[in-house]
């Protein structure tokens, strides 16, 4: 009786982890479908199929030429980097801060970080822009990277896990006389590298991914990032799904392969987050 609980619960997990892949990796297998199909293939069918019957990459390749997809990424990767950059540095030193050392007004920081991160993007974008031009940086990648350069959930990150750092390991290199940037640098940094990564991640996904905000704040061709300039796609008289969604799997390529590089340090990262949180 016991075991035949066991195996109906396992049945239940089994279900429900294929179900969750299903609607996670679903529509991104769909649109990969759809990339390949060619004009053989009836997109709009009633009901619709998932495999080609006239398979192509083609699709790829238009997409490529109707827009200058390579100055895209370049933008996009310009502004991922320099947001990675501020998230890593900036949640860095400000969570040491918040989880280390002690000054006043610890608690006021920690609360206007908290209040931050409840305040929807939506309702401060007017004011981002206004600040943005009155600095005279719209239109560049700059101003498309500043809003999001350092992140209230990635302080909170990294803020939890310095504090699963030991302190008897800070206490130590303090009586061998280590001062306090060599006990941030040398102590505490290498026992986070795991959230640090879980941080860049996120920051490079979130920047690469942003839409609405790039959107606002450029306004030349030249200085698109890609998921403006795949809009370009659409025409106003004519759109092609086949091109877009080849846009779109294209344009997760470099999501792909950043993932791909630090994933052993992200899952590390989760893992500390999870038994220290």
């Amino acid at each position: 009786m016991h075991n035949k609980h066991v195996n109906v619960s396992k049945v239940v997990q089994y279900i429900l982890l294929v179900s969750m892949f299903i609607i996670l990796i679903g529509p991104m297998i769909w649109q990969l479908m759809l990339a390949v199909k060619g004009p053989g293939d009836n997109i709009y069918s009633v009901p619709p199929y998932f495999f080609p019957k006239d398979f192509t990459l083609d699709n790829f390749i238009e997409a490529l030429n109707a827009i200058p997809i390579m100055t895209y990424v370049r933008n996009s990767a310009i502004v991922a980097i320099i947001s990675v950059c501020g998230n890593v540095i900036g949640a860095t030193l400000a969570g040491y801060a918040l989880a280390r050392l002690k000054f006043k007004g610890k608690g006021v920081v920690m609360a206007v970080v908290f209040a931050c991160m409840m305040i929807p993007v939506e309702t401060v974008i007017v004011s981002q822009f206004l600040i943005i031009r009155g600095m005279h940086l719209q239109n560049t990648l700059l101003s498309a990277a500043l809003p999001g350069l350092i992140q209230p959930i990635n302080i909170m990150l990294m803020t939890n896990a310095f504090r699963g750092v030991p302190y008897e390991l800070e206490e130590a290199a303090k009586v061998d006389g280590a001062n306090v940037w060599q006990r941030f640098m040398q102590i505490c940094v290498p026992q986070v590298i795991g959230t640090a990564t879980v941080v860049a991640i996120f920051s490079f996904v979130g920047a690469w991914n942003d839409f609405l905000w790039p959107l606002i704040v450029l306004a030349d061709d030249s200085t698109y990032t890609l998921t403006v300039g795949l809009n370009r796609l659409r025409g106003t008289f004519f759109s092609d799904p086949r091109l877009i969604a080849a846009g779109t799997i294209l344009a997760l390529i470099p999501i792909i392969i950043f993932f791909l590089i630090f994933q052993r340090y992200f899952f590390r990262g989760v893992e500390q987050g999870g038994v220290k949180g």
